[in-house]
């Protein structure tokens, strides 16, 4: 499996934690010292069907290849306006594509996950060329009348073509889930069902943060070593760790336990905050339009997510 294009596209809309103190009592102060985010893109005048399209678009653009010419389109999301039809169908249709697509929701690990579905396609000889989409508007589901959630997500997209074209530059990955729905979860309700005698709860996000950090760092930190410990290569060896944009907090705690400098774990929290499954698609784009991942550069994805759902994975660009 190779990368050959990435894209990604945010909202325009730019709130500061300065604008957020005039929902609650909170302060930029407050926000950046325990998150490290600054500000974040929320979605107001576009939507995230808009994001998602975009963000294909310019990866394909990238890849210097058709819509028509993909194979198969996986998308990760976790929340949008439509229940059903799915919102791959949606920008498939969007993007002038004829392929088969689907959706996933591995949460904030989707991208991840995505990676490993893709190459499992390209091993069944089935498909050459796939895109895969993470959109996300965690804006949608965060409750704005309090400080917790709601001073961390962000809303946007990441993309990325990849292919089975030689040389496989998939080198290991590794995926987790442990059964732990209670530190993050989101519930909302469907339509009244009248022969329905059990409660249909709906509310804002839930999150223990304190719960979070500790199952992040500690699964971040396995299935790093767990991917390291299927090939010959260590901490050392890799040039760029994309780490999934959640907390700072979280970021240092995984570069200190691997000690490795800080040169080597590119961040673009401060900027976007959390979005979601698009953050590492986001920060990949980012960087390899900068010019700052060099051809053979060994490149560490890690992701967690609610579920509890981890993964990472190496690979070679």
């Amino acid at each position: 499996m190779k990368i050959i294009g990435t894209g990604h596209a945010l909202p325009s809309l730019v709130v500061t934690n300065d604008t957020l103190s005039k929902f609650f009592d909170t302060s930029d102060e407050w926000i950046t010292t325990r998150t490290g985010i600054k500000e974040r893109r929320i979605l107001s005048t576009e939507t995230l069907l808009d994001l998602a399209v975009e963000a294909g678009k310019n990866a394909l653009e990238h890849a210097q290849l058709d819509p028509k010419e993909l194979d198969f389109i996986i998308v990760s999301n976790v929340a949008n306006n439509f229940v059903t039809p799915s919102l791959s169908s949606i920008i498939q249709g969007q993007l002038g594509a004829t392929c088969p697509c689907i959706d996933i929701n591995v949460a904030c690990t989707g991208f991840v996950y995505a990676i490993d579905m893709a190459d499992a396609y390209f091993k069944t000889g089935r498909y050459e060329k796939i895109l895969i989409i993470a959109a996300e508007e965690p804006s949608k589901f965060v409750d704005w009348k309090a400080r917790d959630a709601s001073i961390l997500f962000g809303d946007g997209a990441g993309a990325a073509v990849v292919t089975n074209e030689a040389p496989e530059n998939l080198i290991a990955i590794h995926l987790n889930t442990t059964c732990s729905t209670e530190p993050l979860f989101y519930e909302r309700a469907m339509e009244p069902n009248p022969f329905n005698e059990i409660p249909q709860p709906s509310h804002p996000l839930i999150m223990n943060g304190r719960e979070v950090y500790k199952l992040a760092v500690s699964s971040s930190i396995s299935d790093i070593q767990k991917v390291f410990e299927k090939t010959t290569y260590t901490p050392q060896d890799v040039s760029l760790y994309l780490l999934h944009q959640a907390n700072t907090r979280i970021l240092e705690t995984i570069r200190d336990f691997l000690k490795e400098p800080i040169e080597k774990f590119p961040r673009n929290i401060h900027k976007y905050g959390n979005t979601s499954s698009a953050s590492i698609p986001i920060l990949l784009d980012e960087l390899n339009r900068e010019g700052k991942i060099k051809e053979n550069d060994l490149l560490m994805f890690s992701a967690f997510g609610g579920g509890f759902c981890t993964g990472a994975a190496l690979i070679r660009w």
